[in-house]
């Protein structure tokens, strides 16, 4: 019988896996040196960034590793395929991702009563922490909220510069200025806008 090579044993299980792993949970499962994973987490790295055609690729967030579908080929897609949040759950998502640590009084502020609902339902799908702040709670993202957007990122402050910088590389500020200015703590005069509609 031939033998697997350790790059194809790696793709398969995290493919199968659906989450991301640690190279000491593949090194456990698979029985190898994490030595070993770790070169050949790299080797499957490049080959799938090379592979002509390919629609995933290997990422590691946080010290952790997962197949994905490439944002390119996600893109296209069919809705019903993705695991997309709901539009209401996004904008709640959005602005804690852009304002962490965000106080959820704030977010009721923003969005009305329906934000507990929306906070519990991220919570739940693991995408934001609570953590309770006197008479509220501060809002973070998650590892998982980096894995299911596509941040190389974990820590906070910089989910919070990644996920602002592609907010402001897509122009969906412009000409928005006047709706939902949120000021800054210790940031004079810095406001960002969302648009968010009545009806979700």
């Amino acid at each position: 019988m031939t033998e697997v090579p350790l790059e194809t044993l790696l793709e398969a299980t995290m493919f199968s896996a659906g989450r991301s792993l640690t190279p000491e949970e593949l090194s456990e499962a698979l029985g190898y040196e994490g030595e070993e994973i770790s070169e050949a987490l790299t080797v499957l790295q490049t080959t799938l960034k090379r592979r002509r055609g390919g629609a995933i690729q290997a990422v590691e967030i946080g010290g952790r590793w997962a197949i994905e579908v490439k944002p390119a080929i996600a893109n296209h897609l069919p809705t019903d395929t993705k695991s997309d949040l709901p539009g209401k759950l996004l904008k709640a998502a959005a602005l804690i991702a852009y304002h962490q640590p965000m106080p959820q009084s704030r977010l009721v502020e923003l969005l009305g009563q329906r934000a507990y609902d929306h906070i519990r339902e991220l919570a739940q799908a693991g995408l934001v922490n609570r953590r309770r702040d006197g008479n509220t709670r501060r809002l973070t993202t998650t590892r998982r909220f980096s894995e299911v957007f596509g941040c190389p990122h974990t820590d906070r402050k910089k989910v919070k510069k990644w996920f602002r910088d592609q907010v402001a590389g897509s122009g969906m500020l412009e000409g928005m200025e006047e709706k939902l200015a949120l000021r800054e703590d210790g940031e004079e005069g810095v406001q960002m806008t969302l648009e968010l509609s009545e009806d979700e």
